[in-house]
C-alpha cells in the first residue's frame, strides 16, 4: 500500500538560510543509496519534507535497508498520501489505513494531526477528536490511550495529506559531503572501517588509502581491502581507494632501522604518503582508527611521534573507544565478518618482538636519517606506481 516514504531529518532543521544546501545533500546521497535497489524512485523535497516515490513495483525491505544508512535521516515513515477531498474522505481515508496496517484491532492509538496548510478549515485538535470519534465508530474493539498508546497515527494536512503510524529509525548524522572531504587509512582490521563510517556520519566525505606489501601479503588481502571500502561506501558514498605498493619501502626501514622502531617509522612514512594523496585531493584532514592505548603504536607518545610528520590535522574519532564498542560498531555496519578474516595486512608482517611504546621523537628522527640514501626515491616509486580505484556500494 506505501507508494511513498517521509524522510525525516535532525540536524538539518537547525541550519537556518543554509538549510536548503544540507536538504540538496541529503537527496543526493538517499538518491545514491538507492542506485542498487530495484525498481525506479523518485526523490523530490516539498515544504520542508523529503519524500521517496516509489514509481512501480519495489521491495519494501530493501528500500528501508537502503534508507537506513544514509546520513543525516532520523527517520523513515513509510507514508499515505491523499488529496483533500474533505473531512468525510478524509475520515475514510484513514479508517481503510487503520483497517489495512493493523488486521489486529485489539490496540490502543491516538491520532496526532498537524495543520501545516493553515487554511484548512479544522483546526488540529478539533481534528485529532473528530478522526479518533471515527476510527472508534468503525472499529469498537480500538481503544483511545494518550498517554502511552500502541499506534500513534499522525495525519499531516499538506500539500497532499499525510498518513503513516510507523517511524523507522535512520542512521542519524549530517548528509556526507557537507563537511568536506579527508583521507582514510585504511587496513584489513577491524578499527579503520569504523573510524571511515564515524566520520562518514559527520557529513565528511571519504577518500582511503591502502598499503599493500606482495609477496608478504596476498591478493586475497586487497580483494579484503576493497570489499571493506565498498562495506563503508554503503553509507559514505563512492570511495576513491589508492592502493600503494609499500613493500620495498618497508624492507629498506627494516634493513635500516632498529627493530623496536619499525612500526612507528613505517606508520610515519604512511602517514606522509597519506597526506601527499589527501592534498593532491583536496582533502582537508587524515583519518585514522587509532585508540589510545590499544597497541604499542597507539601510545600517546606513539600517537605523537606520528603526528609530528603530517602538515593537515589527523582526526581519530574511535580514540577513547574500546575494542568492545568497536567491535559493536563493526557488527552493526557489516564489516566485522570481512575484517576477521585471516589475510595479513602490511602492518602485522613486520612487527617488532618488543616494540617501542614511549618513542622520543628525536631518536625516531636519527634512526630515520639512516634512510636518506634510498627512502625519497622509493617513496616517489611508491606514489607513481599506486593503483586508484573507485569503489561504490552494489546490490547485496
Amino acid at each position: 500500500m506505501y507508494k511513498s516514504f517521509l524522510i525525516k531529518y535532525g540536524e538539518i532543521a537547525i541550519k537556518g538560510k543554509n538549510r536548503y544546501l544540507f536538504e540538496e545533500a541529503l537527496v543526493k546521497q538517499i538518491s545514491y543509496a538507492l542506485e542498487p535497489v530495484e525498481g525506479d524512485f523518485k526523490v523530490r523535497r516539498l515544504q520542508g519534507r523529503i519524500y521517496v516515490d516509489a514509481l512501480g513495483e519495489y521491495d519494501y525491505d530493501e528500500v528501508v535497508t537502503a534508507l537506513s544508512r544514509v546520513f543525516g535521516i532520523v527517520g523513515i515513515c513509510p507514508v499515505v498520501l491523499v488529496e483533500d477531498n474533505g473531512f468525510d474522505q478524509l475520515a475514510k481515508d484513514v479508517i481503510g489505513y487503520m483497517d489495512q496496517v493493523y488486521p489486529d484491532k485489539n490496540i490502543t492509538f491516538k491520532v496526532n494531526a498537524r495543520r501545516a496548510r493553515k487554511n484548512y478549515p479544522i483546526n488540529s485538535m478539533e481534528l485529532n477528536a473528530a478522526l479518533g470519534e471515527k476510527i472508534l465508530e468503525a472499529f469498537p474493539e480500538i481503544q483511545v490511550d494518550v498517554h502511552n498508546p500502541d499506534v500513534l497515527l499522525s495525519v499531516e494536512i499538506r500539500e497532499k495529506i499525510n498518513i503513516y503510524s510507523v517511524e523507522i529509525k535512520g542512521a542519524g548524522g549530517m548528509p556526507v559531503g557537507t563537511n568536506g572531504r579527508a583521507m582514510l587509512l585504511l587496513s584489513g582490521g577491524i578499527d579503520s572501517p569504523v573510524a571511515g563510517y564515524m566520520i562518514a556520519k559527520r557529513g565528511v566525505a571519504i577518500d582511503a588509502v591502502y598499503f599493500h606489501a606482495p609477496p608478504y601479503t596476498s591478493e586475497r588481502a586487497k580483494q579484503k581491502v576493497i570489499d571493506l571500502a565498498r562495506i563503508v561506501s554503503r553509507y559514505a558514498g563512492p570511495i576513491r581507494l589508492h592502493i600503494v605498493n609499500f613493500t620495498d619501502i618497508q624492507l629498506y626501514i627494516y634493513e635500516k632501522c632498529p627493530h623496536e622502531e619499525l612500526t612507528i617509522i613505517m606508520r610515519r612514512y604512511m602517514m606522509k604518503i597519506a597526506e601527499y594523496f589527501a592534498q593532491k585531493n583536496q582533502c582537508l584532514g587524515l583519518i585514522t582508527g587509532e585508540s589510545i592505548g590499544q597497541v604499542a603504536s597507539q601510545t600517546m607518545q606513539s600517537l605523537a611521534a606520528t603526528n609530528a610528520v603530517c602538515t593537515m590535522p589527523v582526526y581519530r574519532p574511535l580514540i577513547g573507544f574500546d575494542k568492545k564498542e568497536i567491535v559493536d560498531i563493526s557488527e552493526k555496519i557489516d564489516a566485522y565478518e570481512t575484517s576477521i578474516l585471516p589475510y595479513e595486512d602490511c602492518c602485522t608482517i613486520f612487527v617488532a618482538k618488543h616494540p617501542v611504546t614511549k618513542p622520543n621523537i628525536n631518536v625516531i628522527e636519527r634512526s630515520e636519517r639512516k634512510l636518506e640514501e634510498k627512502i625519497d626515491e622509493l617513496m616517489r616509486e611508491a606514489l607513481e606506481s599506486a593503483e586508484v580505484i573507485e569503489v561504490a556500494a552494489e546490490e547485496e
